[in-house]
């Protein structure tokens, strides 16, 4: 079990499925402030430092709504890879 604090009290469950962006954002706030550091808590939510560096990134750059997934098309530079048509 990974070093957490007691005040885990607005965190999401570690067995979270559905990440909002309210749930991602209280993660980030958890390691900013001190609650957990960042390697404990990707522990605790099986989650990569990448995945956790990007909702950082999402954070400072567009604030809790960068954190949405149905925003995410709008905040990226480049179009969708689905989206691109394939040459052939």
């Amino acid at each position: 079990m990974p070093h957490i604090s007691a005040n885990l009290v607005g965190l999401p469950p570690p067995d979270t499925k559905r990440w909002v962006a309210r749930r991602k954002a209280a993660v980030v706030d958890a390691v900013r402030s001190g609650t957990m550091n960042i390697e404990d808590a990707c522990r605790y939510y099986r989650l990569s430092i990448e995945e956790f560096a990007a909702w950082e990134r999402a954070i400072e750059a567009h604030g809790v709504a960068g954190l949405r997934v149905t925003r995410l098309q709008v905040y990226r530079a480049a179009p969708p890879s689905r989206l691109v048509k394939p040459r052939f």
